[in-house]
């Protein structure tokens, strides 16, 4: 260093003007780092979530000023937590209970987001021995042990292995309020509980003489068939229609008005693109 420059250093530091060029001195020549993106969790029914998980994955994707991250936990667990405030959202694929309103307020706040149903299906051997179409008296009776051999319906004789869910879970709640005749329904037919569809379709898929019901997006793959109840099937039109008995909503809730980072996500999930989501997730948009 010359003597100049050393002169004009000390006459710096002396005016504490040297902390102006800490800016330019290993600082960050792109200026103040970029806000942190707002986080907003979303939780509950599996049914949704897979939805709800490929709809997060691009929204993320998208844009920066929210991110979303998504996990299960069946629908029971989803409204717990968006009411005790450690989720944003809950996912939920049947409307709030009276009980749970009672027990946590009446702040919900409704969010449709697709139609969904639930599927009534069998093993692969099963439906090619002739089980392609049950009534809702049968089905009772299968899952109320009045019925449990597929020799009595007219299939193989075989034993009837039964799948159903676990309490908590939302399609439990739909099937036995819709099939059983009340959400509290006993099912002493009933072989094996399961927590999620995706174990449901695993104990269908892995047994040759198995019943069981599941979110109509969990049919792709595996060794196991949907039936027709009452001659319906499952269909996009006779689900949005209500023609097959076991259709019903898809919805998201928040506790109180939605903050605004889980606003703009439930109005990305109901936009033309969000829909678009929603079909390609095998559910039918609204």
């Amino acid at each position: 260093m010359n003597r100049s420059s050393f002169v004009l250093l000390v006459a710096l530091l002396a005016t504490g003007s040297i902390l102006g060029l800490s800016g330019c001195i290993g600082g960050d020549e792109g200026g103040a780092p970029a806000p942190k993106a707002a986080g907003v969790t979303v939780a509950g029914s599996t049914t949704v979530m897979p939805l709800v998980e490929a709809a997060a994955e691009e929204f993320n994707r998208i844009q920066k000023e929210v991110r979303v991250s998504v996990t299960g936990g069946g629908t029971g667990v989803g409204i717990k937590n968006v009411a005790g405030g450690t989720a944003d959202i809950a996912m939920a694929s049947r409307d709030v209970k009276p009980e749970e309103i009672a027990a946590y307020g009446d702040g919900f706040q409704e969010h449709l987001v697709a139609y969904d149903a639930i599927a009534v299906v069998v093993s692969q051997p099963i439906y090619e021995g002739g089980i392609t179409d049950l009534s809702r008296e049968e089905v009772l009776a299968i899952y109320s042990g009045d019925i449990t051999n597929w020799k009595g319906l007219g299939g193989p004789d075989e034993r009837i292995y039964v799948a159903a869910r676990e309490v908590g879970s939302g399609t439990r709640d739909t099937f036995n309020e819709m099939v059983m005749g009340t959400v509290e329904a006993e099912t002493p037919g009933v072989t094996t509980y399961h927590g999620s569809n995706a174990e449901v379709k695993t104990a269908v898929t892995g047994s040759s003489r198995a019943i069981g019901y599941l979110g109509l997006n969990y049919l792709e793959g595996g060794a196991l068939r949907a039936v027709a109840l009452g001659g319906v099937t499952p269909s996009p039109e006779t689900i949005k229609d209500g023609q097959y008995p076991l259709s019903r909503a898809l919805k998201l809730y928040t506790f109180g008005d939605p903050a605004p980072g889980a606003e703009k996500f439930i109005d990305f999930l109901q936009s033309a693109e969000g829909q678009r989501i929603v079909a390609e997730s095998g559910f039918v948009p609204v």
